[in-house]
């Protein structure tokens, strides 16, 4: 791990830092992009208007069950919502010999999956869903 994150790192134990489901180093922002309006990005609208319909999915697909959310899904609830493809299932499985994960990391990478496949509208998940999570854990 690199800058800020590291420095947490070695003051956080790591069963408190398997409790953070999104783990990012943010770059500063360089001057020239600032100023010069080389940003291009959604607009708040646009962001909170896909965030309402991967939470309207989440409502819909938890409809009969006491949770509301993606991360408030147990063991159970993954094996039954969340299935892997044997490409996504292959990138999970190597990540947790390389990078040594616990099993509440390797439940909550499929979680942080399952909510990017929320927010870009796919039924399933699928392996850039699988990557995108990791790297949110493991930058």
């Amino acid at each position: 791990m690199t800058g800020a994150l590291a420095r947490y790192e070695k003051r956080v134990s790591g069963p408190i830092l398997d409790r953070i489901d999104l783990q990012i180093d943010v770059p500063a922002v360089e001057v020239e992009k600032l100023v010069g309006g080389g940003l291009v990005s959604e607009s708040s609208e646009e962001v909170r208007q896909r965030v309402q319909k991967a939470r309207d999915r989440q409502t819909e697909r938890f409809s009969e069950e006491k949770i509301n959310c993606n991360g408030e899904m147990g063991s159970k609830e993954i094996k039954k919502y969340c299935p892997l493809d044997a490409e996504s299932q292959g990138i999970l499985l190597m990540a947790l010999k390389q990078l040594n994960l616990s099993a509440r990391s390797y439940n909550k990478a499929i979680k942080v999956a399952r909510t990017i496949a929320d927010l870009v509208g796919s039924q399933s998940i699928a392996m850039n869903h699988v990557a995108e999570a990791l790297q949110y854990r493991f930058q």
